[in-house]
């Protein structure tokens, strides 16, 4: 039976992605070695890091003035990283998840966090609007794309503040216009490879403007300075990312990918708002994520829910239950799943719906 991989991460990648990697692990560009076990100052390794970099900067048409890094860490090391770097007294964050909270407890090591708004009076089933943002901040933090809650932020709000984006879970499905940002970014297990590698992309010019000492490892500066390779990085994950990277270029890159998105998510939710079974947990259409569409049994239908997931699951379906803060349903719909498993699933759920109501 074909298993269709909706995990929110580590997630779904490339066929392609896999095979070149498996490849990798056993004859790494003809040098009869393990990518795992050469050297990462090697002239083989070098091209591939900077490759990465040079396809990180072309997809997202990054500007001049701003550095691609690999690091490590995760998004979680970037919540500490951004404020050690950036914030003078002051910082703005927005707060629509249980990642933006984390970066502002984080933020509130290093001085002053203003947290402009919040919808976790509805468990952040919204994006809040119509915030201010105080103008003496050192930045403003945004998360793109809320895994857990199925929200996505598609547009910059539109503030005078340098900002700040954690996009892990939306980086490359949509195209982003890089020069409004100081610093962008992301966890490698969504969108771009395995777990271990960190996309950060920084403008060198918010950077060495803060008078505390950062630990050398932690600052942007000497990372840039490094080209990603300070430390060893994680050999494996780049060549992975590498990998994904040709294959959204060959693809015709993150415009025709975001179309490929669209039609995913469309499909879904019009599926959920069509099926009387079913209810999407984000009612407001332009907050609903494309990335992970979240949704519960329908309140007379939540005895249900059990019955659902057993079925779903003997249909192929893995990875589809909520995370333990929403419950019910989570469909991560990350570049790489394809169209056909989307409609695998649209499939279960209208045939749970005749299975139990054969009226409808």
């Amino acid at each position: 039976m074909k298993k269709h991989n909706f995990y929110a991460g580590p997630s779904i990648l490339p066929e392609i992605t896999k095979e070149k990697t498996a490849e990798a692990t056993i004859n790494f560009a003809g040098t009869g070695l393990s990518v795992m076990e050469v050297s990462h100052r090697s002239k083989e390794f070098v091209a591939v890091m900077t490759e990465a970099r040079n396809l990180v900067k072309e997809l997202l048409q990054v500007p001049d003035g701003y550095s691609v890094l690999l690091l490590q860490g995760g998004a979680s090391a970037q919540f500490l990283m951004v404020p050690y770097n950036l914030m003078k007294n002051k910082a703005a964050y927005l707060n629509t998840g249980s990642w933006a909270s984390k970066a502002i407890k984080e933020a509130k090591l290093f001085g002053e966090v203003v947290e402009v708004a919040s919808s976790k009076d509805a468990n952040f089933n919204y994006i809040p609007k119509n915030y201010p943002v105080p103008d003496d901040a050192s930045y403003f933090h945004i998360t793109t794309n809320n895994t857990i809650f199925g929200k996505e932020l598609l547009t910059e709000p539109d503030v005078k503040l340098p900002l700040v984006a954690d996009m892990s879970s939306d980086i490359f499905s949509r195209p982003v216009d890089v020069s409004k940002y100081d610093v962008i970014y992301a966890g490698a297990q969504k969108n771009l490879g395995p777990a271990g590698v960190t996309l950060v992309i920084v403008k060198e010019d918010a950077l060495g403007k803060v008078d505390r000492p950062i630990p050398t490892i932690l600052d942007y500066k000497v990372q840039v300075a490094n080209g990603s390779m300070f430390n060893t990085p994680a050999t494996l994950p780049v060549f992975a990312c590498l990998q994904t990277l040709k294959w959204l270029k060959e693809l015709g890159g993150v415009e025709t990918i975001e179309k490929i998105n669209i039609q995913k998510s469309n499909l879904l939710y019009e599926e959920l708002d069509r099926n009387k079974l079913f209810v999407p947990t984000v009612l407001n259409q332009e907050d609903r994520s494309r990335m992970n569409v979240t949704f519960v049994m329908a309140p007379d239908y939540a005895e249900l829910e059990g019955d659902f997931l057993e079925f779903a699951t003997s249909k192929g379906m893995v990875g589809i239950k909520g995370h333990r803060s929403v419950g019910g349903f989570r469909a991560s719909l990350y570049n790489a799943m394809p169209v056909e498993s989307v409609k695998a699933l649209i499939e279960a759920m209208q045939d749970f719906e005749k299975n139990k109501y054969p009226e409808v």
